[in-house]
């Protein structure tokens, strides 16, 4: 939107005009002492934020407060050395800017900043402050610049529009320090969504707690029946559904006047989508799943013209319909969440599907909003090599007409290179030409100084290392599945070295030194989670490396491992009581087990040795764990000979956001011949619907202890996923790492 203009009178406006080339520098601060005013031209909120922005940097540059005023409180004309906010002038220098892009002009002794909407003048203060006075911000309220008396521009005339009209990120300082934000140009939800309805938005929209049991014909219809519930989606095809929907938006945007667009989006889930005769028949005629929601959403553009309309299309509504095409008000939000990491999008099977999809979307609206992982969901603290592919698939973005833009990245404080990672990644979404290696080692440089170099080459040989393993990288990974790659024993002692050699550079500055330590988290993190998968522990350095990494955590304030909220805090202490070897051995470590009920896929193959090795599972799903999917199971340990035994534990893994589910029952039953069973414990389980990642052991203790060489384990699955659980109606896992038998 372009701003309001505050028509200043004619003599100011001549006044500006008069002798332009006649003062080519801008002097803001001499000796100390501020020569300049910063004037606001109008009354838009992003012109006085940009005024007070460039206040409070010259100040900490110089210790002048430039006096900020607004234009029609001056009682004279705008003067040399001035510095114009706003387009309250009316001289028409906006021409040719975008949507917060900005001009830096001088004219008249004066330097002007003129914004094409929104932000821009903020975005053109930053431009200012960092490309002409050398300020940089770098994270969470840390920048560098140069103190010094005198403060003077050069004469200037650029134009910058950014090559997306919204950019997001994460990082962990945007809530704490107000400048960062800003500085990094990103934008949040709730500035451009009406009532921040930003995503997976059906439940919010038309809830089911409130129609969900008077109207299950709402919702979707797969596998015989109706699904009514908060991760449901919408029968689409239903014309009472579509009016309901129309009121609630409707009240939506008359209680966020000035918010014109919304998001009416599936919930997260896959292949929840309604089914029946009406939906089934839109979708097979579009070639896509995607097919009934455009229709839907072309219903809403066309009822609300002057509004826009974000959807989802997400796994398995990504690819575009055949027919019918978006109305120029319908945002298509494409999500390429099911691509690897490892190479850029169009180097593996992947990225090539979610290229053939944006390429078909890019031919049928020039209004995409591209949603990008780059992110492992499970493990924050974890390694994730992929700054060598940013630039390559903004770029693609960008080419295929996207105009909008979330990057998804491990903005947690701990996080691997979370202050780079964002860093980088805004400056590419403001202009993806930009050369990713330049912007990287401008960044080492200058937030870790003499560091930089041995970060550097730690950076470039953990991505020839992941390339050279052919190891995929997702964002659902554990630094275990890279332990024979590019977190091999080798590779380690190496990252280690150069970790030594970056906190011997910046030993004298303490400053940078923390910053170095914390940037280490990943690698400590992973060593302790590659040490608990293997059986050749040494204790004492174990423990030394157990306390070293808890005091940082501690020291930094880092509040979780995972989107689950998985305090690492917490992984010390259960790393203490569950991977540390125990003091009384497991009969049941390295029995043979004999399935009754074969896992599932690769875990089949796990379950050989996997159930009765001695270690425990980790948080992913990934490595350690046995699964079942939909179905029951059942297993017999052999202990090899009659055992006096007093307990059993089976250990199962909770963790919703995969779809692993606690099961619903366990019963154990012993027998001395393998023939005849007889029932210890049948233990139910209740349901959880906690997010945090969980370990749960089910344990029977025998009254008396029991003579036994073989326990029977019967597992009731809870086989299908709750209508509250984003996948309602399908299938869901339970998984089982070890069985100890005392």
């Amino acid at each position: 939107m372009k701003m309001k203009k505050i028509i200043l009178p004619f003599a100011i406006a001549a006044a500006l005009c008069f002798a332009a080339d006649a003062y080519a520098q801008v002097a803001l601060v001499k000796n100390g002492k501020a020569k300049s005013r910063i004037v606001i031209t109008t009354s838009e909120k992003a012109d006085s934020s940009a005024a007070f922005l460039l206040q409070d940097i010259l100040c900490r540059i110089s210790g002048a407060k430039v006096p900020v005023v607004y234009a029609g409180q001056c009682h004279d004309v705008p003067r040399k050395g001035d510095v114009l906010i706003g387009n309250g002038l009316g001289d028409n220098l906006d021409n040719g800017l975008s949507e917060d892009g900005f001009r830096l002009v001088s004219r008249g002794g004066m330097l002007r900043i003129v914004s094409g909407g929104d932000k821009g003048s903020i975005y053109g203060v930053v431009t200012l402050l960092e490309k002409y006075l050398g300020v940089s911000w770098w994270g969470e309220n840390e920048y560098s610049l140069s103190h010094s008396a005198d403060i003077m521009l050069p004469e200037m005339d650029e134009i910058d529009n950014p090559a997306f009209r919204y950019r997001q990120s994460q990082f962990y300082g945007m809530k704490t320090d107000p400048i960062y934000k800003m500085w990094m140009r990103l934008e949040e939800p709730y500035e451009m969504f009406a009532g921040s309805y930003w995503v997976h938005t059906f439940d919010k929209l038309l809830p089911s707690s409130v129609y969900g049991e008077e109207h299950p014909e709402y919702y979707s219809y797969f596998g015989g029946k109706r699904h009514p519930g908060k991760a449901s989606q919408w029968c689409l095809s239903n014309p009472e559904v579509f009016e309901i929907v129309c009121e609630r938006i409707d009240s939506i945007f008359r209680a966020n006047p000035g918010c014109n667009m919304i998001s009416v989006s599936q919930n997260d889930g896959n292949y929840t989508n309604c089914q029946c005769d009406e939906c089934r028949a839109i979708d097979e005629y579009e070639g896509a799943l995607s097919g009934s929601v455009i229709h839907f959403l072309n219903k809403l553009a066309a009822r609300f013209p002057d509004k826009e309309f974000s959807t989802l299309a997400y796994l398995y509504t990504m690819k575009p319909p055949v027919h019918v095409k978006p109305l120029p008000n319908v945002n298509i939000m494409l999500c390429d969440i099911d691509c690897d990491r490892e190479v850029t999008l169009r180097e593996n099977a992947s990225g090539r599907e979610f290229v053939e999809a944006i390429e078909g979307w890019s031919r049928i609206t020039d209004n995409i909003f591209v949603w990008d992982y780059g992110i492992n969901f499970d493990n924050y603290l974890a390694p994730f090599p992929n700054f060598h592919i940013l630039a390559d698939n903004i770029r693609l973005f960008r080419d295929h007409g996207a105009n909008m833009h979330f990057s998804q990245i491990a903005g947690s404080r701990g996080g691997d290179f979370a202050e780079m990672r964002t860093w980088m990644v805004s400056k590419l979404m403001w202009d993806p030409s930009r050369d990713p290696e330049e912007l990287m080692n401008t960044f080492l440089e200058g937030y870790y100084g003499e560091a930089a170099p041995y970060l550097y080459r730690y950076i470039k040989m953990l991505e020839g290392a992941l390339m050279g393993s052919g190891q995929r990288l997702w964002i659902y990974d554990s630094p275990v599945s890279h332990k024979n790659g590019m977190l091999k024993p080798e590779l380690m002692r190496r990252y280690a070295m150069l970790f030594d050699q970056a906190e011997k550079a910046v030993a004298g500055d303490s400053v940078k030194l923390a910053r170095v330590q914390r940037t280490r988290l990943p690698l400590l993190y992973s060593e302790l989670e590659i040490a608990r998968s293997g059986k050749n522990m040494d204790i004492k350095e174990l423990e030394k490396k157990l306390d070293y990494f808890e005091s940082q955590v501690r020291r930094f304030n880092v509040p979780t491992l995972n989107e689950r909220n998985n305090s690492p805090v917490e992984y010390c202490e259960l790393f203490r009581s569950r991977y540390m070897p125990r003091a009384e051995k497991s009969l049941a470590e390295g029995a043979e087990v004999n399935f009754i009920d074969i896992p599932d896929g690769a875990y089949a193959g796990l379950g050989k040795t996997a159930l009765t090795d001695g270690l425990f599972g980790g948080a992913g799903f990934v490595e350690g764990w046995v699964g079942w999917e939909g179905r029951d199971a059942a297993f017999v340990i052999d202990l090899g000979q009659v055992r006096e035994i007093r307990s059993i534990e089976t250990d199962f893994l909770h963790q919703l956001g995969a779809w692993v589910l606690l099961p619903k029952q366990v019963r154990y039953e012993i027998s001395a011949d393998g023939e005849t069973y007889c029932t210890a414990a049948v233990r139910d389980i209740p349901e959880d619907r906690n997010p945090k990642i969980q370990f749960v052991g089910v344990k029977h203790e025998f009254d008396v202890p029991a003579q036994t060489r073989y326990i029977k384990v019967s597992v009731t699955g809870t086989k299908t996923c709750p209508h509250w659980h984003y996948g309602v109606g399908h299938p869901c896992w339970f998984f089982i790492d070890e069985v100890t038998v005392l």
